[in-house]
């Protein structure tokens, strides 16, 4: 029997998952986040906290590592192949050898489509765009942040709800009806408010804050409020330039390109008139025909779908 672990790492947890060679998942293992962009002490620190988890995930199985008959990990901030390359060689100095890894939207088309080539899109806390075209070739757009212009993640929908918010109330510029719907729920809203409401992001209910204005941007645009639907556009534009550039620039043999989505803003809000303009704008841009998969398997699962593919 042949064993295959595969680790998803990400900024707020790590899942380590042992499978046979059937693909079935025979031991699981939750640990910390491992995304070494936010750790003090970098690559070493992330490296300490991915053995850690498997060595705790074997031995929960009762497995040792030299019977694995592969690793592949989908680490969240392995986006360059400096940064690879030292997570590596991290890895390696703590007897984690032989691993794969990637940038976590790459395990992300492997969970949605199983084998062969695809395009994942993620918005979540981040936004990034990975695909595999049919020759097996990998690449990454997105997902740095504002320096790449990535839009549609609840991060920077929140900041664009906050302005929406800031005009009204504080400029007294235009009114929107997220305004309307934020005193619906909370009473009348002044320049004092919105201000101890952008201030407590720093504190502990900071996230609070952000599902807020999700919500509010979600609920707005579905009531056809005019501010709303121009973040909502300017998100679909943006994914859509992301996703074009890739089915151009790669070679898919495919007559419809399978586009994995993943992430909170696409799997678990109301978001389909933003993924129907999404998916409008990409079949423009591109000249290209795709088929919009929402993620609904694990994306650890991903790993085996991948390691099992190569060996196939």
């Amino acid at each position: 029997m042949k064993y295959y672990l595969g680790v998803d790492g990400g900024g707020t947890k790590t899942a380590f998952a042992l499978f046979d060679e059937n693909k079935a998942m025979i031991a699981s293992y939750k640990g910390p986040a491992s995304n070494h962009e936010n750790m003090e002490g970098s690559f070493d620190e992330a490296a300490d906290v991915l053995k850690a988890g498997v060595d705790e995930l074997l031995r929960q199985a009762g497995v040792p590592y030299s019977a694995l008959g592969g690793v592949l990990m989908g680490l969240a901030g392995i986006d360059h192949p400096y940064q690879h390359d030292a997570m590596m060689a991290a890895l390696e100095a703590r007897g984690i050898t032989g691993a794969r890894v990637y940038n976590d939207g790459f395990i992300v088309i492997k969970a949605g489509i199983g084998a062969g080539a695809g395009i994942g899109y993620n918005c979540g806390t981040g936004t990034v765009c990975n695909a595999i075209d049919s020759d097996g070739a990998l690449r990454q757009v997105g997902g740095l942040a504002e320096l790449s212009g990535d839009k549609g993640n609840g991060h920077w929908i929140a900041a664009e709800v906050f302005r929406v918010l800031y005009d009204d109330i504080v400029l007294d510029a235009r009114r929107s009806l997220v305004r309307t719907l934020l005193e619906e729920k909370e009473g009348p809203q002044t320049t004092e408010t919105l201000m101890a409401r952008i201030a407590a992001l720093e504190t502990p209910d900071g996230e609070e804050q952000i599902r807020l204005m999700i919500d509010l941007f979600f609920a707005a645009a579905a009531r056809g409020d005019m501010a709303a639907l121009e973040i909502q556009e300017a998100m679909a534009e943006r994914g859509a330039d992301y996703i074009a550039a890739l089915a151009k620039q790669m070679r898919f043999d495919m007559d419809e390109i399978p586009v994995v989505l993943s992430g909170s803003i696409h799997v678990k809000l109301p978001a389909d008139a933003y993924l129907a303009r999404l998916q409008e704008l990409a079949a423009a841009k591109a000249g290209r025909k795709f088929r919009f998969i929402k993620l609904q398997n694990a994306p650890v699962t991903g790993c085996v779908n991948w390691l099992l593919e190569s060996e196939a």
